[in-house]
């Protein structure tokens, strides 16, 4: 495989410059990634804050849960349509015209929320619209990124992939909130049709490894294969995405608890919505770059760090104090970014190539299908909870994935040593 043209010559031994300053096509689509998830994510915060504080009087928590569970069901339901877009297009196609579209649709919402508060059905299904580009979009980036970089730099390349849902949780969560307290959903969508038209404008830009053969549809066959089958040949990477569904029944809920508990327990308005998610996000952030120095194998670092994020959710339970909750967000947004950059480096190196695209595409699926029912059980249990009774309903919660997660770790043969050392830094 020939170095892309935009990539220089390798460095010299000793210290090497970052990778997105030595990489300008990577780069480019990893800042068109970060603009497409703070969008999405500032989309999201806004929206679930104007739900709680402005637009419904009652069943809060119901309203708001079914908008975030609109806003994952996309990745679910499409995830076989997906698999077979990702390979039969030109990569670079499906991430340009998925970040237009998702520009052209937050548009509209800004034009027809200018007169006002606009009907919630209208909101949900702009949601829905802005969530099925992202199922688009993330799988396609993350299947890309070979495409993008050398072998030697796949690693740092999912740690700064990664780092940018972190990093769009901290876009979210100091603007969403803030936006829609001071410009409404008007402003609020503006904001989001500007950042998908500068990500579409960027990936635009950036030039892909293989290109032509992957606008032929080099990739189709591969891509036929049943989706079941993909995983039945990845019995230790199966057992792994069970684990993190079920752990993802209670972690997704905070994006549901965090507005219901700023209103009812804190008092507080968008600010603390913004504070909340932001030590959410800063800590998935620093995860995210520090995830590969976890000692351990991925299954027992996962473990641990899932045990550490079950405290983490819990004791906002305990102690209702503003500092105090930040401070437990941070904690259980670094055990997050960590746990992802682990894994998901593991399964670049563990999927066959020809796999790739339908393995990801499965991959968000498994992941994701717990999403929509977590935020409608906990959105439809805070109009009966307190929000603090939640926050100990996800500690506890999270403990039995943790301990399947332990389990698997130390009964399960781990991949050939070949490859595992290469996934995961050499960390054993």
């Amino acid at each position: 495989m020939t170095a892309a043209p935009s990539t220089p010559a390798a460095a010299p031994p000793g210290r090497r410059s970052p990778l997105i300053l030595r990489n300008r096509a990577f780069a480019a689509v990893w800042l068109g990634q970060v603009l497409t998830q703070a969008a999405v994510r500032m989309f999201q915060v806004g929206v679930s804050w104007w739900i709680v504080a402005y637009a419904v009087q009652g069943s809060r928590g119901l309203a708001s849960g079914l908008f975030m569970a609109l806003c994952t069901l996309p990745a679910v339901v499409l995830a076989p349509v997906v698999a077979r877009t990702v390979a039969g297009f030109a990569h670079r196609s499906v991430l340009r015209t998925a970040a237009g579209l998702a520009a052209a649709t937050a548009g509209l919402l800004a034009v027809w929320a200018q007169g006002g508060g606009p009907p919630l059905a209208w909101v949900y299904a702009a949601a829905l619209a802005l969530a099925t580009c992202q199922a688009f979009f993330d799988p396609c980036l993350t299947t890309s990124v070979p495409e993008l970089v050398d072998d030697a730099d796949i690693e740092t390349a999912t740690g700064f992939e990664l780092s940018t849902q972190s990093l769009a949780g901290l876009g979210g969560a100091l603007l969403g909130a803030l936006t829609v307290d001071r410009a409404g959903v008007a402003g609020l969508a503006a904001g989001c049709a500007a950042a998908y038209a500068g990500a579409a404008l960027l990936v635009t830009s950036a030039r892909f490894r293989n290109a032509a053969s992957s606008a032929a549809g080099s990739d189709a066959p591969p891509a036929q294969r049943p989706l079941r089958r993909i995983l039945g040949e990845l019995p230790y990477v199966r057992r792994i995405l069970v684990c993190f569904t079920a752990a993802n029944l209670f972690t997704a809920a905070v994006f549901v608890v965090i507005p219901l508990y700023t209103r009812s327990v804190l008092h507080g308005g968008g600010g603390t919505v913004a504070l909340l998610e932001a030590s959410l996000g800063a800590g998935a952030l620093v995860g995210a770059f520090t995830g590969t120095r976890v000692p351990g194998r991925p299954t027992v670092a996962g473990a641990w760090c899932l045990g550490l994020m079950a405290l983490a959710l819990a004791l906002p339970g305990l102690f209702a104090h503003r500092l105090v909750i930040a401070g437990c967000l941070a904690v259980a947004g670094w055990c997050a970014g960590a746990v992802s950059v682990r894994f998901v480096a593991l399964f670049q190196r563990l999927v066959p190539t020809a796999d790739k695209p339908g393995f990801f595409a499965v991959m968000q699926a498994v992941l994701g299908a717990s999403l929509p029912v977590a935020s409608l059980v906990f959105g439809s249990a805070g109009d009966l909870l307190s929000p603090q009774a939640l926050c100990l309903v996800q500690g506890v919660g999270l403990l039995p994935a943790a301990c399947a997660l332990a389990l698997l770790g130390s009964g399960t043969p781990a991949p050939a040593p070949s490859v595992e050392p290469e996934a995961v830094g050499g960390a054993r």
